[in-house]
């Protein structure tokens, strides 16, 4: 009898398309809860330090703000956005320079700070990279929601024209980033899509997002890379064109969206990582155990069969540290553990 995948082992088959032995589970706290993520991020730190507790400005100049209500992650600052009116774009939007960046040192600087953090493991772990191509986020960031998509209904031609020029920046950061970084996997986070709905039509989507997305994913494509595509809320109209130009992972798959339907079009080619979600009820935190544990059931009922299913989900909240959210979550956690092995 053949050996048992390892996780990593197991969770790289389902990444590729390929039928796995069981269901990986991707813990939100590591890759299972008992050992390393499945991935590990690298890239130009200096490109981020926005991002941090503290906020700052990124390199197009839009400045960013923290505060508690979002857990201390940066939020574009509320009135005071970079870009007010799309049609003036090119004198307000000035693409950045990177003519004095080392790209070798830099890369080498990186990764040994990042070493002394959280050393990767590439028994265990894929070096994933992000080659910000966030176009949507990017420019909304630039102008507010409010009147960025206004902007991409009233006029499509200058925004289509800024993305074009964003995106010779984004090409310019992957290509590098690929060359000196050396990662794995390419990683593309660009959230357009609510709860409720996408931010616009899937065909606005398809004409003026996916042809951009493709000329920075096709970078890795060439070189064998799957891509990973964070994509939060109602976003199952976008998933489709982002596979046919290389993605293959999907990221969160959150519970709004028809799964049932995502798996009948598009089969193993995307593997679903998520699929669950405890929302607290009224009753929070006088829950059972037995009503958690079936919720995890009905999850991998649904996802399991057939393969493309990467389990991943905890109680639907930012304070992680809560004893009752860390009790519900562990047990979220042993239940799929323990329905990994029954599917297949």
């Amino acid at each position: 009898m053949s050996k048992e995948l390892t996780p990593f082992e197991n969770w790289m088959k389902v990444v590729n398309g390929e039928m796995p032995e069981y269901v990986p589970i991707n813990s939100p706290f590591g890759g299972g809860g008992d050992h390393k993520p499945f991935t590990a991020m690298t890239g130009p730190s200096f490109l981020n330090t926005f991002r941090g507790p503290q906020g700052g400005t990124d390199f197009w100049g839009v400045k960013y703000i923290t505060n508690k209500e979002t857990n201390y992650a940066a939020i574009p600052a509320p009135y005071d956005f970079l870009l007010t009116d799309i049609r003036k774009w090119r004198d307000v939007i000035k693409k950045p320079d990177f003519s004095d960046v080392d790209w070798e040192q830099q890369a080498r600087k990186d990764k040994e700070e990042a070493a002394q953090r959280m050393p990767y493991d590439p028994t265990c772990q894929l070096l994933v990279a992000s080659g910000f191509n966030d176009l949507f986020q990017q420019f909304i960031g630039m102008m507010g929601f409010t009147e960025g998509l206004c902007a991409i209904n009233e006029e499509p031609e200058e925004v289509s024209e800024l993305l074009d020029y964003m995106n010779e920046n984004a090409i310019y950061l992957t290509q590098h980033i690929l060359d000196y970084y050396k990662p794995q996997a390419l990683y593309i986070l660009d959230d357009s899509a609510s709860r409720l709905c996408p931010f616009m039509s899937p065909e606005v989507f398809e004409e003026m997002f996916v042809p951009r997305y493709k000329k920075t994913l096709q970078l890795a494509v060439d070189r064998g890379m799957p891509v990973f595509y964070h994509n939060c809320g109602k976003c199952q109209d976008f998933l489709k064109p982002m596979v046919d130009i290389g993605v293959r992972v999907w990221d969160p798959a959150q519970t709004e969206n028809d799964f049932p339907w995502i798996k009948e079009t598009l089969g193993r080619r995307l593997a679903i990582n998520g699929g669950y979600e405890y929302k607290m009820p009224p009753e929070w935190p006088n829950v059972k155990e037995d009503d958690v544990r079936e919720s995890v059931k009905k999850a991998f009922d649904m996802l399991a069969p057939g393969g493309g299913f990467i389990f991943s989900g905890h109680v639907q909240t930012l304070d992680f540290r809560d004893p009752d959210v860390i009790k519900v979550n562990g047990w979220i956690m042993d239940e799929g553990k323990k329905l990994a092995h029954m599917y297949y």
